[in-house]
């Protein structure tokens, strides 16, 4: 391999659609499992969880499931990409700045993770190997 290669500033466009899709289905997929493990324990959530919006817990903890859950299998097959990363940014910067504020960098650093991954993603868009290229490009043809 070149070694000029490597060092170079340049993207070649299938490198960063695998890179896109590297992002979407690791990301995608392993946040799901935080929203699946919200669904299936929602009622011990609930009345413990977090109201950042003054809705209550359940309906906190509700829209949590959506963008964890929801909006993440969204991600992970690059459907609607760029708006389903919206609510998981912005998960994200409550989980960091609010519901861990007083904890040490350790316990924020999932969550800041999460937020560059998915700021990436709404910057960079889906790549060619999405739900979103196979429908978009059809009907923009």
């Amino acid at each position: 391999m070149n070694l000029s290669k490597l060092l170079t500033p340049q993207v070649d466009s299938n490198k960063l659609n695998y890179s896109a899709l590297v992002l979407r289905i690791g990301f995608g997929f392993l946040m799901m499992n935080h929203g699946f493990g919200k669904i299936t324990h929602f009622n011990d959530y609930a009345p413990n969880f977090m109201n950042f919006l003054g809705l209550g817990g359940e309906i906190s903890l509700a829209l949590a499931i959506f963008a964890e859950f929801f909006c993440a299998t969204f991600v992970a097959f690059g459907l609607f990409t760029r708006l389903s990363v919206i609510p998981l940014i912005f998960t994200m910067l409550v989980a960091c700045f609010v519901a861990h504020a007083g904890d040490p960098i350790g316990k924020k650093e999932m969550s800041i993770l999460y937020f560059c991954a998915y700021s990436s993603l709404f910057l960079m868009g889906p790549g060619k190997f999405s739900l979103d290229a196979v429908i978009f490009s059809k009907r923009n043809s």
